[in-house]
C-alpha cells in the first residue's frame, strides 16, 4: 500500500493514506536467550511493554488500539495470548486484536487500524518461547496436512532444500554463506539484545548444505512498538520513523510448486510499498537462514551500498513470532537516532519464504 493521487477510492484504505501520516515513535525489546525458564510469558514481556511506555510517555488508557502477535504452537495451549494481556492491563476494557502471526502482521492490522482514522496511536507487541520444545518441529504443523506434514519434514530441511537449490542455480555457494553468517553476528556485536554475537566457527552440517552456523539460534524474546499518527507522532518522538508503505503477500502453498531461488511475494511487496522508487541505505531482512538472505537481495535488488541487518538480523536472534516485529523496529530505531533517512523492513512467515511483509520507513529532514 502506498500514497494514491486519488483519496476518492470508496472502500479502499489506501484512499486515505494521504490524509493520516503514521510513523514508530518507540521500539523495545528484550534481551533474546536461549532459555528463560525462570520466567513466563507475560514476566518476559512486562519489562518490554513498560520500556515503550516509558519511551513515549504514555499510559495504557492513553493508547487507542493494541495488537499482539503470538502462536498457541509455541506455547502448547488454546488461546495462550489471553493471558499475555494481564502485562498490558486489560482493565479497564480496551480495544485489542490478536493475530497468529508474527507481530510484523500484527502491526499491519494496527497500521490499517490508525490509517481508518479510528484511533490515534496503537501498541503493537510479540512474543515467543521456542526454549520448551523442538521448534523444528512445532513449525512442521503448518505445513499441507494431507502430504507433507505426515512426513514431517523440519524447517531446517526445508531450509536446507532451498539453499541447495539456491547453490545449483549458480547465486552462491557455502563459502558465500559463511560469509553471511560472519558478517551478521559481527554486526550483533553492537546489539545488546542479540542472543550471538561475534564470529563463530560455521560448525558441523546440520541438513547439507546448511551449517551450524548457517541456521538462527532457537530462543526467546519479545517485542513492541508504538505507532501514532501525524501531528501526535512528533509530540511523542524528536523523529518519527515514518511508514511510507507497507504491503505484504503470500505464494503458494505447496513447495512443489515454487521457485525457490526466487521470491516474487517479496518483489511485488516491496513494489506496491514503494521500495524501488528510490534507493534505501538500510535494509532489515527477516531471513533466518543464510541462504535466505541471498534470495531476498536478488528479490529486492540490493547492492552494496544498502546495510543489511545492523543489528545482526535473524541470525543472531531468532524469537519466533517477533523476530519480524523486530526488523521493523530495529530500522525505525535507526532512524530514531539518525543513522538512517530511509529504510526498508521485512518480514517473513512459513517454510521457504513462504508469505512475506515490507516496509519502507522514512525520517523528516532535519
Amino acid at each position: 500500500m502506498r500514497p494514491l493521487r486519488d483519496a476518492r477510492e470508496a472502500g479502499d484504505v489506501r484512499g486515505v493514506r494521504e490524509a493520516r501520516d503514521v510513523a514508530v515513535v518507540a521500539f523495545a525489546q528484550s534481551d533474546h536467550r536461549r532459555t528463560t525458564d525462570e520466567l513466563s510469558e507475560v514476566e518476559m514481556l512486562m519489562p518490554v511493554l513498560h520500556d515503550v511506555q516509558r519511551q513515549t510517555g504514555l499510559k495504557a488508557g492513553d493508547i487507542g488500539f493494541t495488537c499482539s502477535g503470538s502462536s498457541d504452537y509455541l506455547a502448547g495451549r488454546a488461546f495462550s495470548f489471553t493471558m499475555a494481556l494481564d502485562g498490558v492491563g486489560a482493565w479497564p476494557p480496551i480495544s485489542e486484536s490478536h493475530v497468529e502471526m508474527d507481530g510484523a502482521w500484527a502491526l499491519y492490522e494496527a497500521w490499517v487500524k490508525i490509517l481508518t482514522g479510528e484511533v490515534d496511536t496503537a501498541l503493537v507487541y510479540a512474543y515467543g518461547k521456542s526454549s520448551p520444545g523442538s521448534v523444528r518441529d512445532v513449525l512442521t504443523r503448518q505445513l499441507d496436512p494431507y502430504y507433507v506434514a505426515p512426513l514431517w519434514p523440519d524447517s531446517v530441511a526445508l531450509a536446507a532444500l532451498q539453499a541447495q537449490a539456491v547453490i545449483d542455480a549458480g547465486d552462491t555457494d557455502e563459502s558465500a554463506l559463511a560469509q553471511v553468517a560472519t558478517r551478521s553476528r559481527t554486526a550483533a556485536e553492537t546489539n545488546p539484545h542479540a542472543q550471538l554475537r561475534g564470529a563463530r566457527p560455521q560448525g558441523d552440517y546440520v541438513v547439507q548444505p546448511l551449517r551450524t552456523g548457517d541456521c538462527p539460534p532457537v530462543g526467546d524474546g519479545a517485542a513492541a512498538v508504538v505507532l501514532a499518527a501525524g501531528d501526535r507522532a512528533r509530540e511523542l518522538c524528536d523523529r518519527p520513523a515514518w511508514i511510507r508503505g507497507m504491503d505484504h503477500r503470500v505464494e503458494a502453498h505447496s513447495l512443489g510448486v515454487r521457485d525457490l531461488t526466487d521470491s516474487p511475494s517479496t518483489r511485488l511487496a516491496a513494489e506496491r510499498a514503494g521500495v524501488f522508487e528510490r534507493s534505501v541505505d538500510t535494509a532489515e531482512l527477516h531471513a533466518p537462514f543464510t541462504s535466505q538472505e541471498v534470495v531476498l537481495r536478488k528479490a529486492l535488488r540490493l547492492d552494496g551500498s544498502v546495510e543489511v541487518n545492523p543489528s545482526g538480523g535473524a541470525l543472531a536472534a531468532n524469537p519466533v513470532m517477533a523476530a519480524g516485529l523486530i526488523r521493523i523496529g530495529e530500522a525505525a530505531a535507526r532512524i530514531h537516532r539518525g543513522a538512517s533517512d530511509r529504510a526498508l523492513a521485512h518480514a517473513t512467515s512459513g517454510p521457504c519464504l513462504q508469505q512475506n511483509l515490507v516496509a519502507v520507513l522514512e525520517g523528516e529532514t532535519r
